[in-house]
């Protein structure tokens, strides 16, 4: 890859070469239809509400769509998958830092073992700074989202790195429904405007979209939130042929108030670390140690998209090109590893990312009954500058570690599908990923390169419909990646690409009228678990592990006014090696549930109003691997209600934590120290907490 950047101009050569390549092909298209709306998946119908028998191939695959997302307030904007059944979006630091994942039986931490996309760009970033497979959302402009697909567990081939416990695409309009203008304002400093809006361009439509917001939370130190975004998005055509490319642009700058520990918190209740009495009532609940710590973030991404339906076949093509970066400063430990100047960290990441992603469905005949069958192929190639460096108050103090990292994949796979009877198809898979890491340490540390290759088989049965209702029995390898600086150390060094194996029964079903609902009962194995390490603020491979658990998604409209949906998750996680501190997996989560109730689409004299009411509640986990330390359940209550004043004019309110209750977004157990406390550190729990009641309101104009 080294050579094609010289040979186009330097990096930004091979943005160019990709436009300049696909653009003889994207003008081809005569048609003056709105872009495609398809996604890269078999599902074709539109929102949670859908039935989706027939088509999905197992019972955790579906979608979201722009009308099920409109239904839920968003206290931040990665939320938006938590329509998604099973998973808990949260956040242990600032405003601009990306959020915590949980799905599965996992603490994802910022990504790992969850592929996430936007558009088929990935937004998991290999050998990052802070994490592996950090997965930051905060770029997401919610409004110009029409659907989210969503696939769980290690069964798709089209699904590689990061990719086990599930994956998450998230798509864009290609034409927004009509134009926005919206102003939104409300308690500790939030402020968000966003106008978006079409342009006809010749035969296609341009949407273009900013976005600025301000936000300073409840914080003692408030975050002070400085984010604009914007969107550029070009398309024409159908959806079985069309064409689009999209620019997009983010930049944040934020101060963080992380997680801090319990013996801390004026009026914390049995702290762990109750012997050290000098930290007693040192902060306030929404204080902070170090009150310089913070980041600043951005990302820059130019993508392009292409579709050809034949009488045979369909063609999908993408290519994509961003440029990354972050500077994060953190302080987990305070004053454990360094007395005098503190623990504070700075990592810092920069890089350029290029790949592609093309596939073609032949449909043809096998045995004589009707088949399709995939080939697909995914390139992907990270140039990354990281560092980590010691710092007090965000001032450089030395350098740990500083690499030049470059990470290339390659992926083909095959999938077919065939219909063997009215009752009986299946659909079996291959995935070959090939990956090249190396690394060259600034420092004259450990230096290097490796590469491996993994195969991933898969294979879905699918059973039914009978009387509106399939079963599925689902099976699938997959793996994640680990990081390159690890997997080249001299001593101890990580495994490159671990697997995962998982197994899946699942039940869809529609045969009660309205009411569709989804079981499944799941296992997955992994040969090494990512586990959160505080003192290096990022995470490191552990002993393999197992999970099992079962999920049950209900999703009900009685009448066309009134919308019910209540999803419980419950899982089991546990180190399988005999480990010497225990088998309980830190952070693994056990149950959660969410659920709602939304009224809309009224008549008569309330046609002018709607709303609804969620409740999130995620469950007590074990915070050490001995279960002798667990946290707390944390459970939320949403609300919001909108008021058309016209056919164009919105006035709405969100209220978060309706019943302001005390709880945690997030908790750790680790050691850290508190000025006075004895050099050794203290073991305690360290907390996040969750923001207070807080009210929201927001004017929207339909343009």
């Amino acid at each position: 890859m080294n050579g094609l950047r010289l040979a186009t101009g330097g990096k930004w050569g091979i943005a160019a070469a990709l436009i300049v390549t696909a653009a003889p092909a994207f003008a081809q298209t005569p048609s003056s239809q709105p872009a495609p709306d398809v996604s890269d998946h078999a599902i074709i119908v539109t929102g949670r509400k859908a039935d989706l028998t027939g088509i999905a191939t197992s019972a955790t695959q579906g979608q979201v769509s722009a009308d099920d997302l409109a239904l839920r307030p968003l206290l931040r904007p990665g939320e938006i998958v938590e329509q998604i059944p099973g998973v808990i979006i949260t956040q242990h630091s600032g405003s601009g830092k990306a959020n915590q994942y949980f799905l599965r039986g996992f603490n994802l931490d910022h990504g790992t073992d969850l592929a996430v996309s936007v558009d088929n760009v990935p937004v998991n970033m290999p050998d990052h700074a802070h994490g592996q497979g950090y997965a930051d959302l905060n770029f997401l402009i919610p409004e110009l989202v029409r659907q989210v697909d969503y696939e769980k567990g290690p069964y798709y081939a089209n699904v590689g790195n990061f990719g086990s416990a599930g994956a998450f695409d998230l798509h864009y309009y290609d034409r927004l429904p009509h134009g926005i203008l919206t102003l939104e304002g409300g308690q500790y400093g939030f402020g968000r405007g966003l106008y978006a809006n079409n342009l006809a361009i010749g035969a296609g439509n341009l949407i273009y979209a900013l976005e600025l917001e301000h936000n300073d939370g409840p914080w003692a130190k408030g975050d002070n939130e400085r984010k604009v975004d914007g969107v550029l998005r070009y398309g024409a055509g159908t959806a079985a042929n069309g064409w689009s490319i999209t620019a997009s642009a983010y930049h944040n700058v934020w101060n963080s108030t992380d997680q801090i520990p319990d013996r801390a918190i004026a009026g914390a209740n049995d702290p762990v670390g109750a012997a050290a009495a000098p930290a007693a009532d040192l902060i306030a609940r929404y204080g902070s140690i170090d009150t310089s710590d913070g980041g600043r973030t951005g990302r820059y991404a130019l993508s392009a998209d292409l579709r050809r339906t034949g009488a045979s076949s369909t063609l999908h093509a993408s290519a994509y090109a961003l440029h990354y970066d972050i500077d994060l400063f953190s302080n987990f430990t305070y004053f454990l590893n360094d007395p005098v100047h503190g623990d504070q960290i700075e990592q810092q990441d920069r890089r350029w990312t290029f790949g592609g992603h093309l596939n073609d469905t032949l449909r043809h005949t096998l045995l004589g009954r009707p088949s399709e069958t995939t080939l697909g192929l995914d390139v992907r190639d990270d140039q990354i500058d990281n560092g980590l460096y010691q710092t007090e108050a965000r001032v450089r103090l030395s350098a740990t570690t500083v690499n030049r990292i470059s990470e290339v994949s390659l992926a083909p796979y095959v999938q077919n599908e065939t219909h063997w009877t009215d009752w009986l198809r299946t659909i079996v898979g291959l995935r070959a990923d090939a990956v090249r890491m190396s690394v060259n340490s600034q420092l004259g540390g450990d230096s290097g390169s490796a590469s491996r290759q993994i195969l991933s088989p898969k294979l879905n049965v699918v059973f039914g419909p009978w009387k509106n209702t399939e079963l599925y029995l689902d099976y699938g390898e997959g793996f994640h990646s680990n990081d390159a600086r690890g997997v080249i150390a001299e001593v101890d060094p990580a495994t490159m690409l671990p697997k995962s194996s998982g197994e899946e029964i699942g039940l869809r079903t529609t045969l009660i009228p309205h009411l569709r609902s989804e079981l499944s009962l799941w296992r997955l194995h992994l040969r090494s678990e990512l586990v959160w390490d505080g003192d290096a603020g990022t995470n490191t491979p552990s002993g393999p592990t197992t999970r099992y658990g079962v999920e049950f998604a209900n999703w009900y409209t009685p009448t066309r006014w009134l919308t019910i949906d209540a999803d419980y998750a419950w899982s089991h996680a546990r180190f399988t090696d005999a480990e010497p501190d225990g088998p309980y997996v830190p952070e693994a989560l056990v149950s959660t549930f969410d659920g709602g109730v939304a009224v809309h689409d009224l008549k008569g004299r309330a046609s002018h109003l709607s709303g609804g009411l969620r409740l999130r509640y995620f469950g007590p986990r074990p915070l050490t691997q001995d279960n002798s330390v667990r946290s707390k359940a944390t459970t939320l209550l949403y609300a919001n209600a909108k008021y058309a004043l016209t056919d164009r004019i919105t006035v709405g309110l969100d209220i978060f934590n309706l019943l302001n209750k005390r709880a945690s977004d997030i908790d750790y157990f680790y050691t850290s120290r508190l000025p006075g406390e004895p050099l050794s550190g203290v073991n305690d729990i360290h907390t996040h907490p969750s923001e207070p009641r807080e009210f929201r309101l927001s004017l929207t104009a339909a343009l």
